[in-house]
């Protein structure tokens, strides 16, 4: 049975409540809970949803009902905040569970209609107008209009408020010259022609302007919005936050049919639990019933329990070693080369992800339309074609053998740095440091706590290390003028100081190319250019592991999310909870 074919039936608000506990005597009703020295923004606001609530018909059928629970070891920082998170958990969580964007991508990471129900861009490519839908409302029963994606978009590009993800907006006209709101449903964005255009808009969720418009920008990333009473208009209700604990969500029954109408389950809950043996134990007694990004070496007994399966889905992240140019000894781009070459990584992917990823050899994913399988095989591993290189480069073995050097007797040594607490990059560290011996080049390996290493990589006035082992996490739009463009060499993110005038024309030329057909060209030159100047040894893209009960239908995960069907869940009546 669909959403669309269930009958209905009208609940009051205080059975629906008791009905969601499932035996959970400690959830109070929403009318105690608001006065239990919440905010008074959120004494205000909390009240106006469960009105709205007990107003709505619930939805009948043999897939409603029941609860899921999540369980992963991080917070949803900022919580159903989009306009300051940069949480990938609470990211997911806006756009998938508690709030909308106006569109989403498909399987094929085509975009389609979500709050927006269609779109045109003008012909000169300047002027991008969204058609919303005008039976979403919000979760205290205001409409979604655009009057907030116009909100939203203003607060996004406005420097106080910190949203996150700036280069977004990059070819759009900032502040109000750069929007219109043409009537209740219609706004108008004003942009420079360049690729992708969509983009942001499938990863922005829309903001209430009825609730946050008069927060002044500097104050939204502490407003209590975020995570004591967030407002959503998406297919999940915000019941409660119990810090460093759980989140718990309800079904939002007026969720549009044609969007595939109101969830399955009653309720939705994600559950933190810090240590992942821990959260393994809970997965495998079913005490929670889904758990993203296990630790390889728990994917065997997920993948053996009867009860469970195991997914590996790709994802847009990757692991890499960046190269200081900047020190004399990695300056030579043959010796990056040659760095790479030594490197064993497929060797390493099996020992750190139990081969549970993707050997990378540029930051585009496999997955993506511009990838270029051509540079597959341009680096592999051949410690023979790396010593001549590094012969040709001016470093020698003294009498073959022992750690290189050159004719001035300066040593070829590095150090390989990672941080504290992340036993899969000291294992690439340690690992390495063994392959690269074997060539004649002289490793050492540092610890440093996570924000000591953050200062000395980014902070342009320190960058006192040789190599660094980092994962980095592109969009779908990949851009990466940050990291490579020889501007950003002495800002945060230009960790290995590249300059080189082929890359950078390639990296201003590539984002202003609309027609895919025309960059993919100029796509695979940027790839076969980062393979020439190796500014990371790109070492691996890591599969996303899952750990999900049999108990759960419905699920579907993929590059876009763990996330990204949950309102599609739904349990066998005979496994629900509390039965």
């Amino acid at each position: 049975m669909t959403a669309g074919e269930a009958l209905r039936h009208r609940l009051p608000a205080v059975v629906l409540v008791v009905a969601l506990a499932t035996g959970a005597c400690t959830d109070p009703p929403p009318t105690e809970r608001a006065l239990r020295g919440l905010p008074e923004f959120c004494q205000e606001v909390l009240p106006r949803v469960d009105a709205h609530l007990a107003d709505l018909e619930q939805p009948s059928g043999e897939r409603y009902g029941g609860t899921a629970v999540v369980g992963w070891v991080g917070e949803l920082v900022d919580g159903m905040n989009a306009l300051v998170s940069a949480d990938h958990g609470a990211a997911q969580h806006q756009a998938f569970v508690n709030l909308m964007t106006l569109i989403q991508f498909d399987e094929s990471l085509e975009p389609r209609a979500y709050l927006a129900r269609e779109w045109e861009l003008s012909d000169d490519q300047t002027r991008l107008t969204f058609h919303l839908r005008d039976d979403v409302r919000w979760h205290d029963g205001e409409p979604t209009t655009a009057h907030d994606v116009a909100f939203t978009y203003l607060r996004a590009t406005d420097p106080e408020t910190g949203f996150p993800n700036a280069a977004f907006w990059e070819r759009y006209v900032p502040g109000e010259a750069g929007v219109e709101v043409l009537d209740d449903y219609t706004v108008r964005f004003h942009l420079e022609p360049h690729a992708e255009p969509l983009d942001p808009w499938r990863a922005l969720p829309i903001m209430p302007r009825h609730l946050l418009g008069d927060v002044p920008p500097s104050e939204l990333g502490d407003h209590p919005f975020g995570t004591r009473c967030p407002v959503g208009n998406g297919p999940f209700v915000f019941r409660e936050h119990r810090p460093d604990a759980s989140w718990s969500f309800v079904r939002n029954p007026a969720f549009p049919e044609a969007l595939g109408g109101p969830p399955y389950l009653d309720r939705y809950v994600y559950r933190i639990v810090p240590e992942e043996a821990t959260l393994l134990t809970e997965l495998l007694t079913e005490r929670v019933d889904v758990v993203p990004t296990p630790s390889p070496d728990q994917a065997e007994r997920i993948a053996e329990a009867d009860h469970l399966d195991l997914l590996a889905l790709p994802f847009r992240s990757y692991l890499f070693v960046g190269w200081n140019q900047r020190r004399p000894q990695l300056a030579d781009a043959r010796v990056r080369r040659a760095l790479t070459l030594a490197t064993n990584r497929r060797q390493i992917l099996d020992a750190v992800l139990q081969g549970y990823g993707r050997v990378a050899n540029a930051g585009v994913p496999p997955f993506h339309w511009a990838y270029h399988p051509g540079i597959e095989d341009a680096l592999p591993h051949d410690p023979e074609r790396a010593r001549a290189l590094l012969d040709e480069a001016g470093w020698v073995a003294p009498n073959g053998d022992g750690v290189r050097q050159r004719a001035d007797g300066t040593p070829l040594e590095i150090t390989l740095t990672y941080n504290t607490g992340s036993r899969p990059r000291q294992d690439v560290a340690e690992i390495m440091q063994a392959q690269l011996r074997e060539v004649g080049v002289g490793v050492r390996v540092e610890a440093l706590e996570w924000a000591t290493l953050v200062q000395r990589v980014t902070d342009p006035e320190q960058r006192d290390f040789d190599g660094v082992v980092m994962s980095w996490v592109t969009e779908f739009r990949v851009d990466d003028r940050d990291l490579f463009h020889s501007t950003s060499a002495d800002r945060p993110y230009g960790w290995a100081g590249t300059r080189s005038a082929e890359l950078d024309a390639l990296l201003d030329t590539l984002p202003l190319m609309v027609d895919r057909d025309e960059a993919l060209p100029h796509w695979h030159r940027y790839q076969e250019l980062l393979v020439q100047e190796q500014p990371f040894t790109f070492l691996f893209f890591p599969q996303r592991l899952v750990g999900v009960n049999h108990r759960i239908h419905g699920v579907r995960m993929d590059a876009r999310g763990e996330w990204v069907s949950v309102a599609d869940w739904w349990i066998p009546a005979e496994l629900r909870r509390g039965r």
